[in-house]
């Protein structure tokens, strides 16, 4: 048997992997994995765990929200060999599910990575430090992690949208000097965004056009400070639109990016915290991290049918 090692957040969303953990462990040990369950006793345990153990095991599975996934890619990192990763999501939020279409469902979930396929996907590194689909700053980019775990247990994305409407009369915007191929971009800036994603922060869609997870580029979208409450209505209604055509908002693909201010601005990396900075240099590693997934319980559903009539129709043969 193979050996999994299996980390998981108790405390992510409303506790959904504590209920169904007996259910999952019993899909991955059928599917011929040894597992080995750890559930994180604290920020960074996740992190410690898989850094220090996971070169002994042949796949790790995270389960939690994205900033639990977060450590655990930061984690796998700094491993000698590239080990699959199976995802079950369990956050409030669950962007990288979202965009990689993963089941909420975590025995559905558990089904797919046992029978799912792999797929390489890209990692940012921010001044060293690694994120998987999003880093940022400006206007709502802390909401995040300002929320208290206790809301987002109880009220889900909704703890967000509420923390962050009570932010809209303190967004400021901030000068900034960005430099991708070649290029120099000046100005003052409410929000910048550099991700691989389709969902961030639960706004799906917000850069779709494109944007391809294997592709060793960024998409980013720089948006313009408001001059006034009219203009900044308009923006939030073309960013929930998709319509960023706007010339309030800078977009580009790009494998790297420099950004330079003159004060410090805090960041965000997957929702969590990343420091006041002037200076940000961001690069994508391409296909850093090797994900085991399944598309949904149809796909798995159908796989399975698919391998079983193939077994019928030539005995014998694996």
């Amino acid at each position: 048997m193979q050996k999994m090692l299996l980390v998981y957040n108790p405390h992510a969303g409303k506790g959904i992997i504590k209920n169904n953990l007996s259910d999952i462990v019993d899909i991955f040990t059928k599917g011929g994995y040894e597992v080995t369950v750890y559930p994180t006793q604290a920020g960074g345990d996740g992190y410690r765990k898989i850094s220090e153990e996971g070169a002994n095991y042949n796949i790790i599975c995270a389960s939690g929200g994205d900033g639990t996934l977060s450590e655990a890619i930061n984690a796998m990192m700094t491993l000698p060999t590239k080990i699959p990763l199976g995802y079950i999501p369990a956050g409030s939020t669950n962007d990288v599910a979202a965009s990689l279409n993963i089941s909420l469902n975590p025995v559905i979930c558990a089904r797919s990575i046992v029978n799912g396929v792999y797929f390489d996907y890209d990692v940012g590194s921010f001044n060293g430090e690694h994120f998987v689909y999003v880093a940022g700053f400006g206007a709502f980019t802390d909401v995040s992690y300002e929320t208290p775990q206790a809301y987002k247990n109880i009220f889900g994305h909704a703890a967000y949208v509420a923390e962050g409407l009570k932010r809209i009369t303190k967004i400021r915007g901030y000068d900034i000097t960005a430099e991708h191929d070649g290029e120099i971009i000046k100005g003052n800036f409410i929000l910048g965004l550099i991700s691989n994603s389709v969902s961030i922060a639960g706004l799906k869609n917000f850069l779709v056009d494109g944007v391809c997870f294997d592709d060793g580029l960024f998409e980013v979208c720089l948006v313009k400070t408001p001059k006034n409450p009219i203009e900044l209505s308009s923006l939030l209604t073309s960013a929930s639109l998709n319509k960023l055509t706007d010339k309030n908002f800078v977009t580009f693909k790009t494998s790297k990016l420099v950004i330079h201010s003159d004060e410090g601005i805090a960041w965000t990396l997957d929702g969590e915290s990343g420091g006041l900075h002037t200076y940000v240099e961001i690069i994508n590693i391409k296909q850093a991290v090797r994900f085991k997934i399944g598309i949904n319980e149809f796909t798995v559903e159908q796989e399975v049918v698919r391998n079983s009539a193939d077994a019928a129709a030539k005995p014998g043969q694996v």
